[in-house]
């Protein structure tokens, strides 16, 4: 079954990841203006969210955020940079480093987490709770599928 574009004028297109990356993009250039005050982007917002708390390896890192090891590697390097995280030998696998939070990189979180907060709610508002629940449900079961 072919689903047809709902916008009147605009061609239809059947392509999912056309679909998928153009939302992404919208979402992006929502959060990232919301975050700005807060120094950081939406993505390393994400990346600081999951290394907060228990150290862990920037492979383990990767997979909790979906990401491939070489991206994520790319992007903690603004972040250590930064000095909001560090990047330790794991001591139980010399080869493989663990990524750990900071003093400041947790400063941030707590400017940043209000202004994500408010962010989630304008989304909500604009596009009604319930809807944006069905979209994460769609989203979560199409991820599960596809990482299968």
């Amino acid at each position: 079954m072919r689903v047809q574009n709902e916008t009147p004028g605009v061609p239809a297109s059947g392509c999912s990841c056309h679909r998928l990356r153009k939302i992404a993009r919208l979402m992006t250039q929502r959060y990232d203006r919301a975050l700005a005050p807060a120094g950081i982007n939406v993505n390393q917002y994400a990346i600081l969210r999951h290394a907060r708390g228990q150290p862990q390896t920037v492979g383990a890192l990767a997979r909790s955020l979906g990401m491939e090891r070489s991206t994520l590697s790319r992007d903690l390097g603004h972040l250590v940079a930064a000095g909001w995280v560090c990047l330790q030998r794991d001591p139980d696998d010399a080869r493989q480093r663990r990524v750990e939070m900071r003093p400041a990189g947790d400063a941030v979180l707590r400017v940043a987490e209000p202004l994500w907060r408010a962010t989630q709610l304008q989304i909500e508002a604009l596009m009604g709770v319930d809807e944006v629940g069905r979209l994460h449900a769609v989203l979560d079961r199409a991820t599960r599928t596809l990482a299968a």
